[in-house]
């Protein structure tokens, strides 16, 4: 399962989101995104976990908990494309 996580403080590292969700199971894989430009954080990323009863505990573990001084947003990503206006403008 694929899980959204936004609020993230921007000097929060993958190695510490891994480490985060690792006490609910194995975690595949972790990327927060940056910006292309600056390569700063942009506040959110992914954690994928093969077991989905441990991703879902992740969720409901995680959504609202307090990491750096930030409140987490946790939940199932949607597929890229989902509730979007259509493609991106260049800004």
């Amino acid at each position: 399962m694929r899980i959204f996580v936004g609020s993230l403080a921007f000097t929060t590292t993958e190695a510490e989101l891994r480490q985060l969700f690792t006490y609910y199971g194995h975690v595949e894989r972790v990327q927060i995104l940056t910006d292309r430009e600056t390569g700063r954080s942009r506040g959110f990323g992914f954690v994928e976990m093969p077991d989905a009863t441990a991703a879902q505990a992740a969720i409901e573990g995680l959504n609202g908990r307090s990491l750096e001084g930030r409140f987490l947003t946790v939940n199932e990503a949607r597929p890229r494309g989902e509730d979007r206006d259509g493609p991106r403008r260049p800004r």
